[in-house]
């Protein structure tokens, strides 16, 4: 046992225990939120290392604290690494998570009050691309389009007629609850029609682009890209800022100074090592196992008569209309499935009726369980899991079974870093 659990198991019983039970929950239980995933073993040692402890405000070669030596060295690399993987001409790695990250982009290339066209959050967006309740969207115009209700595409005569009214100086794609992928050349045509800034936020599928098996903005000519580093790219929780060279000044001056201090070194030189295994062949494989295993249990689920909003999905996620599936709405649902020990989320679905907090559907992705070395027939199993338990609800016993058989099933299937409930050496 690491030393570590020796001493936080005699100084506080009570976060120990709460360690050991997160750990045996992520074991025994399958992950489906698309957002989440399984980090390299190597990244949780880095995230508890000694660049935890050093201060680093500034950049490389231009710190305003002493002793920069070897955090110097990891972001060069994590920069570096970035713009190889992406084909960017300029990486930030300093953004704390997506939100700041978006965040320092429009800080930096707007100004308050600028127009921002972008997808409607019901329709897939994400908070941070202008909701209402968001700092974002009361500093900035936000303009939104929708996807058709027919197949889910997105109609791009539309898009450009808002945008010849609209004359938006940014132009926003990216989503964090739509199951296709983006037609990036469309986009970046419509905005240079109306003179605009182009950006995607690929937090949820930044992985994908990395392995080639999603198409990059990048190549489409975008002015910039930003990706969370953990979701998809299974490592740490933070965010990249890719973007064009004259762009750089902005944007490193909106990260620091303008909108954070000192990164955290320790997400850095995980994201570092995230970056160079992201690089490899061995991750491409992963990543194309996502989108298949996304595929199939996506069909697993449609032959046993749930309802999924486009029918389908070309990417690692997939949205279930549950209140037209089985008459529940997505609170009902998710808490329904983690009583089987499968984790999803309560989604709205496009133009929801339904509250945030009880909307019609729930959100299910396979990052976290293809991590695991889980597979097609395990797909199927979770999609006849997930629909049995879904039309037995409230039938007490097939529950039981199910999470019985679910958690018999992850068992085989260790959490990288974890073993029987505890943090492996």
């Amino acid at each position: 046992m690491p030393s570590f659990r020796n001493e936080l198991s005699i100084n506080d019983q009570e976060i120990a225990a709460a360690l050991v039970g997160e750990e045996r929950r992520q074991q025994d239980g399958v992950e489906l939120i698309p957002s989440e995933n399984y980090t390299y073993p190597e990244v949780l040692e880095l995230l508890g290392s000694v660049f935890t402890n050093k201060y680093s405000e500034g950049y490389p070669g231009r710190r305003y604290y002493g002793g920069q030596q070897y955090t110097d060295d990891v972001e060069n690399l994590a920069r570096q690494r970035a713009c190889s993987l992406f084909r960017a001409e300029h990486a930030n790695v300093q953004p704390l998570s997506g939100s700041p990250m978006n965040q320092a982009v429009y800080l930096g290339l707007l100004q308050p009050g600028d127009t921002i066209l972008a997808m409607d959050l019901s329709h897939g967006g994400h908070l941070t691309h202008g909701a209402p309740v968001s700092h974002m969207g009361r500093l900035f115009n936000f303009v939104r389009y929708k996807t058709a209700p027919s197949n889910g595409a997105i109609d791009f005569d539309e898009l450009r007629a808002i945008a010849r009214e609209a004359r938006p100086k940014m132009v926003l794609c990216g989503y964090s609850s739509y199951p296709r992928d983006l037609d990036y050349a469309a986009f970046k045509n419509i905005a240079d029609e109306v003179g605009a800034l182009t950006m995607a936020d690929v937090s949820h599928y930044g992985g994908l682009v990395a392995a080639n098996v999603m198409r990059n903005p990048l190549d489409a000519g975008f002015d910039v890209m930003t990706t969370t580093s953990h979701k998809t790219l299974r490592g740490p929780r933070g965010g990249i800022i890719l973007c064009r060279k004259e762009n750089a000044g902005r944007i490193d001056a909106s990260v620091f100074p303008g909108l954070q201090g000192g990164p955290h070194m320790n997400v850095v030189a995980g994201t570092a090592v995230t970056l160079k295994k992201a690089a490899t062949s061995d991750f491409q494989l992963y990543a194309r196992q996502v989108l298949r295993n996304a595929k199939v249990l996506a069909g697993a689920l449609m032959e046993r008569g749930m309802k999924l909003v486009t029918d389908g999905t070309d990417n690692h996620m997939m949205v279930v209309d549950t209140i037209a599936s089985v008459g529940l709405d997505g609170r009902a649902a998710e808490d329904l499935l983690e009583a089987i020990a499968i984790t999803t989320n309560k989604q709205v679905i496009p133009d929801d009726p339904r509250p945030p907090l009880r909307p019609s559907g729930i959100r299910i992705g396979t990052p976290a369980a293809t991590t695991r070395g889980m597979g097609d027939s395990e797909m199927h199993r979770i999609g006849e899991f997930i629909a049995g338990a879904l039309q037995a609800s409230g039938d007490d016993a097939i529950l039981a079974r199910l999470r019985s058989e679910c958690i018999e099933m992850c068992r085989a299937f260790p959490v990288p870093g974890v073993v029987s409930g505890s943090r492996s050496n």
